[in-house]
């Protein structure tokens, strides 16, 4: 057995993946002389210019690995576009409520919880259409066009002031459906560019029956070009269908009017029977067949899509036709009657909340394991997206009414203003950041008592130091504040508790009174009467605010680099998984990047029979382990893996437990060659594996934070707190690299010994790698 001491005769690589943030090759090979291997601008292999023919010379790298840098940072903040990304916010968190299912072994229970995320995911989709339908059709067309008070001194409006309502609506419905065809086309986009990147042919091994390895290793996983397809197929239509019933509704009631139903009413009527035929379709399409994640599924649904297609799209100009159709005497007054959908789309979503926390909780029962709260993160998660969907549909259509009325009450000006339910949801929002504000500073308080706690232990920590009360408080903080992280479930379970609660009651207060909260409780006493109002204006005045900085954030992101690569680090985090459940959702980089890996580890192994270290941090250890998952079992076995400030355990493992379990972690470290991972407790982030299987430790003993307590020969200034960040300045970094390119077994003991700079556990000068990896 040769010790870890002695060199390698082969060739060896390491191959490092940067966390979120978008840390540049250079930075990552401490070097600003780069070349790159293979690869584009979108997602690359980069070395330094030195090393460009290393695999020509193996004697000149005896004594280290030949460092590769991959930089996939443009995939999610590259380029300026990525920033409208905001928008589809919504949409991205409703996909991440799929992924958060607890682990289960009944396909019954598995397949309902897929099938209820989905339809959520729809209702977002009707959501946002809806809302451009209120917008464009009735605040516009039908209420301000048509009453020459909202109209006066709008010339943009004059071409709609003296047309019937139902061309007026009808013109106003350009707007949601460019809007659903803009969707469309940049789902349809996005998808030739991320899901049809096909894995490595013939690895991995389909999974077999019944064992506990993580779906993650099933060939077909990174590969979701068929359900995405089919789902935007479904949105596509369901936007098209929420625009032609906005068009059908309004001129139905006013033909009904006579008492009898003449031809124009069972025109109307027929038209109903036929979208209520399409809606039961795409119910139906979504609510289908769901991921083949056994083997890459290339077949498309070509003819069923366009069949679908074309049927709402025949449906949405036969709408157009009917409510254009001439209507004697026809005038508008008060809202637009579809405008009661928005009741009947929150009643509808806060019952599939409920059967989808139902559905989860036996999943947590019947398959336990460790889920965060009891197998519910994933529908609250789901609520999470209902609320952004609510508030971003929200605001805009407060702060267009806003505009059109200058700013009048809603119902008390020119125009009738937007549905009451939308005034009652904005009035919830104060009580609901009310109770935010109250648990920050419970956790606040609690935050500062832990802190003191960990003061005699932080000084345990550095013996021989003479400790001073200011260091220790600073050193003890952040310790305290990365323990933050493991209590974010019940600052979640809390908050989404009582904003499904407001939702609710919001939803009868709309109901039960039918106008807005002011004005709903006019008997009441004084004060009740000054909180009704307070709340209502308040709560107007954040979701459209929150609007206007989101979209300001957008714009700057826009055109300005930095603050893109900001705004970046939110889909670096979010779009890891594939779009499984809304198909307008950003796209899914990790679908890029883990056949980028599994192709050059597994093709420069055959090779070049080399060994590889997998070296990732932050979100590069998840994509390290997802692209691990993927290789056949004799790559598996030359890769070396080396994570620091990793979220596997801590984040993914609580939050994704389905996919990072503790089995699924234990299975990576028993398949590759070796596992180091690097943590320190004042990480937010990163944190240990803890494998508890038998065979050698994957976690080292956490890494000192700061590397020194106060100043000594090594260090005369005083060291900076690196938390989540710039591990590989630490020497264990280089000691734990070295002890993975120098172990030839499985069997290779390792103990965590304090690092001593011996000239055998140094990599060859000019072969580290280094720098700043922001996760």
């Amino acid at each position: 057995m040769r010790s870890d001491a002695e060199e390698p005769t082969e060739l060896s690589l390491e191959l490092l993946v940067h966390g979120v943030g978008g840390t540049t090759p250079e930075r990552m090979l401490r070097d600003p002389r780069i070349t790159r291997v293979c690869g584009d601008d979108t997602a690359g292999i980069y070395r330094r210019a030195e090393d460009a023919d290393a695999e020509r010379r193996p004697q000149a790298y005896a004594g280290g690995p030949v460092p590769d840098a991959y930089s996939w940072c443009n995939l999610t903040s590259g380029d300026g576009s990525r920033a409208l990304w905001l928008l589809l916010l919504p949409f991205m968190v409703a996909n991440l409520a799929h992924w958060m299912r607890p682990p289960v072994t009944r396909p019954g229970v598995d397949r309902a919880y897929d099938m209820l995320v989905r339809l959520l995911a729809l209702s977002l989709t009707v959501l946002l259409v809806a809302a451009a339908c209120e917008v464009a059709m009735d605040l516009v067309a039908w209420q301000c066009a048509g009453n020459a008070a909202c109209a006066g001194g709008k010339s943009w409006l004059s071409f709609l002031a003296a047309r019937e309502p139902g061309r007026r609506i009808a013109a106003g419905a350009a707007l949601p459906a460019g809007l659903t065809l803009l969707l469309w086309w940049l789902s349809r986009r996005t998808w030739y560019a991320y899901e049809s990147q096909r894995p490595l042919p013939g690895a991995p091994a389909e999974e077999p029956e019944g064992s506990d390895v993580t779906p993650l290793a099933r060939r077909g996983f990174w590969y979701g070009r068929r359900l995405v397809a089919r789902l935007r197929a479904a949105h596509t239509a369901a936007g098209m269908l929420t625009v032609s019933v906005a068009l059908v509704v309004p001129p139905l009631e006013r033909d009904m009017d006579a008492g009898k139903i003449g031809t124009l009413a069972a025109v109307g009527w027929s038209l109903t029977g036929v979208l209520v035929g399409l809606t039961a379709a795409v119910v139906a399409v979504t609510c289908g067949m769901g991921r083949s994640e056994q083997a890459p599924d290339r077949a498309l649904d070509q003819r069923s899509a366009r069949t679908m297609l074309g049927g709402t799209a025949a449906a949405l100009l036969a709408a157009t036709g009917y409510a254009c159709w001439h209507r004697p005497g026809w005038t508008a007054g008060g809202r637009l009657p579809a405008g009661d959908a928005f009741g009947w789309l929150t009643l509808i979503q806060g019952l599939l909340l409920v059967a989808l926390a139902s559905v989860a909780h036996l999943m947590h029962r019947s398959g336990g394991g460790r889920a965060e709260l009891r197998g519910l993160g994933g529908p609250a998660v789901a609520l999470l997206a209902c609320c952004l969907g609510g508030v971003l549909t929200g605001g805009i259509t407060q702060r267009v009414a806003d505009w059109l009325d200058r700013g009048a009450t809603p119902g008390s000006g020119a125009v009738a203003g937007p549905p009451v339910l939308l005034s009652w949801q904005a009035a919830a929002i104060p009580v609901l950041l009310l109770v935010l504000a109250v648990v920050v500073v419970v956790r606040g308080r609690a935050l500062l008592r832990r802190a003191r706690t960990l003061v005699p232990q932080v000084e345990s920590d550095y013996p021989g130091e003479v400790h001073e009360p200011a260091r220790s408080r600073q050193i003890a903080t952040a310790r305290a504040r990365a323990e933050l992280t493991d209590q974010a479930a019940v600052f979640i379970g809390v908050v989404g508790g009582v904003a499904f609660l407001l939702g609710a009651g919001a939803l009868g207060g709309a109901w039960l009174s039918g106008t807005v909260p002011g004005r709903a409780v006019a008997g009441a006493p004084g004060w009740v009467r000054m909180v009704a109002e307070t709340a209502q204006g308040l709560g107007s005045w954040l979701v459209g605010a929150g609007v206007v900085a989101l979209i300001a954030l957008g714009r700057r992101a826009y055109r300005d680099a930095g603050a893109r690569r900001t705004v970046g680090i939110l889909w670096d985090v979010g779009t890891f998984w594939p779009r499984a459940a809304h198909p307008f959702a950003p796209p899914c980089y990790a679908e890029r990047v883990v056949p980028d890996l599994t192709w050059r580890m597994t093709t420069w192994t055959r090779a070049h029979r080399g060994r590889i270290i997998l070296s990732g941090h932050s979100q590069g250890s998840v994509l390290a382990a997802a692209a691990i998952w993927q290789l056949d079992p004799a790559t598996r076995t030359r890769i070396a893996l080396l994570t620091y400030g990793s979220p596997l355990s801590r984040l993914y493992g609580r939050w994704f437990p389905a996919y990072f379990g503790p089995s699924a972690l234990a299975s990576l470290r028993g398949e590759v060659h070796s596992w180091r991972n690097l943590w320190r407790l004042t990480d937010p982030i990163g944190g240990p594996v803890h494998l508890d299987e038998p065979g050698p430790p994957a976690d080292r003993a956490p890494l000192p934070d700061p590397v020194a307590y106060g100043r000594t020969e090594e260090h005369p200034l005083p060291a900076p707190l690196l938390t989540h960040f710039d591990y590989q300045a630490d020497p264990a970094f280089a000691a734990e690299r070295a002890r993975l390119l120098g172990s030839s077994y499985r069997d290779t003991e390792y103990r965590d010994t304090e690092y001593r700079d011996t000239e055998g556990m140094l990599p060859v000068q000019g072969q580290g790698s280094g720098g700043r990896s922001s996760g």
